[in-house]
């Protein structure tokens, strides 16, 4: 009887180690993937301009950019600079209609896209802070993020050739920096 209650107490103490193990391996975890966890990347339309030349400079794609109509939609186009005309409301109505919805916050800073070998990035920029829309690897590239209260960085990797794409805004408005190792 003693051998078994000595037996049990050996799998009893085993198994307060093995919870106590298991507990401060899961908090440890837990706590660094806290800190570098991010939201989904939301996708953004591509523009006529992109498709046609990449290397060329964008004009920064707004929160509220509408696709402009065809030409063979009868509708005349609209320069890219022009207000789109309000849209009509039925007689009466004195509730104003929900405008388009983009998934971007409604206080959305500039969305600036930063095409580099690695991949693409996308961020919001504020006065005071950054916000990562997307990042995308390209084609035979790996990526990492981290993101914390003052900065983004995303890391682009294919063999032995990096890419970094750095925003900072801890003393200032957003600064973003690209770099390749």
């Amino acid at each position: 009887m003693a051998a078994m209650r000595r037996g049990l107490l050996h799998v009893l103490a085993w198994l307060l180690a093995t919870g106590a193990a298991v507990t401060v391996t899961w908090w440890g975890v837990h706590t660094v993937m806290a800190g570098t966890a991010y939201d989904p990347p939301r996708a953004l339309p591509i523009t006529a301009a992109d498709a046609r030349d990449p290397d060329a400079t964008a004009p920064p794609v707004t929160a509220t950019a509408r696709p402009q109509p065809s030409e063979s939609s009868g509708a005349p186009a609209r320069g890219a600079d022009e207000p789109s005309p309000a849209p009509s409301k039925p007689p009466g109505s004195t509730k104003p209609s929900p405008g388009p919805s983009t998934g971007a916050p409604a206080d959305a800073g500039k969305v600036r896209a930063y095409d580099t070998e690695g991949g693409r990035v996308v961020l919001s920029l504020g006065e005071d802070y950054a916000t990562l829309v997307s990042a995308t690897p390209g084609p035979g590239w790996s990526m990492q993020v981290w993101k914390t209260e003052s900065w983004i960085r995303v890391d682009f990797a294919a063999g032995a050739d990096r890419v970094s794409v750095f925003c900072t805004w801890h003393d200032s408005a957003p600064r973003v920096d690209v770099q390749n190792f």
